[in-house]
């Protein structure tokens, strides 16, 4: 059985994780209203991107050709998978959901015959998979963010992922990522970038009423202007998701530690008062069989 020092050494220890944790919590809570009004903020810009990228593509289909970024390789043989996770853990299952997400799509497409390649964007990410894809991970980035998430660190994945296509090195390219929807759910989001993915018309549109458009210049040229942005959208937008949702992780987690921790402080405070009490009656038996002795 601990002493009695052990345990106030214990229980020392774990009161001051406690307070660790407490103050990870309020900072991560702090730091999701800001990041969950940004995410959300950015969801309409880029369905509207979307639509109107719907519209040009629609509008371009009858004549000229089309930007290699809506069109594409013409083939779909080799994958590039953006696994989009944090530099930091203490959030629960964030991290680990986007990875094994990520890694089930990896056998996935290999069980196809496809080409499969790895680009990560977070720390956790890279060590996650390269446990048993290292040789499919073909650069990775990390400090996103900091000190504070901004386009420029999309544009700098975007840049990356263009150059790398330019040069002919994958056919499509994916995003994993995780979409807030609220502190204690978050959803594995996976959208393809490239070729860019087109929303399909409305069905239940009635004939005659959808809308009528005249672009000037050509479709062709406005889509070669917009599709880069379009793509530095889309992964700024999932940065967004990402980043709320791994502080509303982080608080979740942190919440759940601090509780942990007040019932082990409690467990250890009850095995304390019975190992002192037992101290005390043992010292009280002695002392009256020495009285009864002399």
């Amino acid at each position: 059985m601990p002493s009695l020092k052990d345990l106030r050494t214990r229980i020392k220890s774990v009161k001051s994780t406690r307070k660790i944790t407490s103050a990870m919590k309020m900072v991560a809570a702090a730091k999701l209203r800001r990041a969950t009004e940004r995410a959300t903020a950015a969801r309409p810009y880029a369905a509207g991107m979307e639509g109107m990228l719907a519209n040009l593509a629609l509008a371009s289909s009858g004549g000229g050709e089309a930007p290699k970024l809506l069109r594409g390789t013409g083939s779909e043989q080799v994958h590039l998978l953006v696994v989009m996770t944090s530099d930091r853990g203490l959030c629960g299952a964030f991290n680990s959901s986007i990875s094994r997400r990520a890694k089930a799509e990896v056998l996935r497409l290999q069980g196809l015959g496809k080409t499969v390649r790895i680009f990560c964007a977070g720390r956790k990410g890279r060590d996650y998979l390269k446990r048993e894809f290292a040789n499919l991970i073909v650069g990775s980035l990390e400090d996103i963010g900091k000190p504070q998430l901004s386009f420029a660190d999309a544009e700098k994945i975007a840049d990356r992922l263009q150059t790398m296509f330019d040069a002919g090195e994958f056919d499509v390219a994916t995003i994993f990522y995780n979409k807030f929807q609220s502190a204690m759910s978050q959803i594995v989001t996976a959208q393809q970038v490239i070729p860019a993915a087109i929303p399909a018309a409305n069905q239940n549109q009635p004939a005659g009423q959808g809308g009528v458009y005249e672009f000037e210049p050509e479709p062709e040229m406005i889509l070669t202007e917009l599709l880069p942005r379009n793509l530095r959208i889309q992964i700024y937008r999932a940065l967004l998701e990402n980043n709320a949702s791994e502080h509303g992780a982080r608080m979740v987690a942190m919440d759940n530690a601090t509780r942990n921790a007040g019932k082990a402080i409690d467990k250890l405070n009850l095995n304390y008062n019975r190992a002192r009490q037992a101290y005390i009656t043992k010292e009280m038996i002695e002392i009256v069989s020495g009285a009864e002795a002399v």
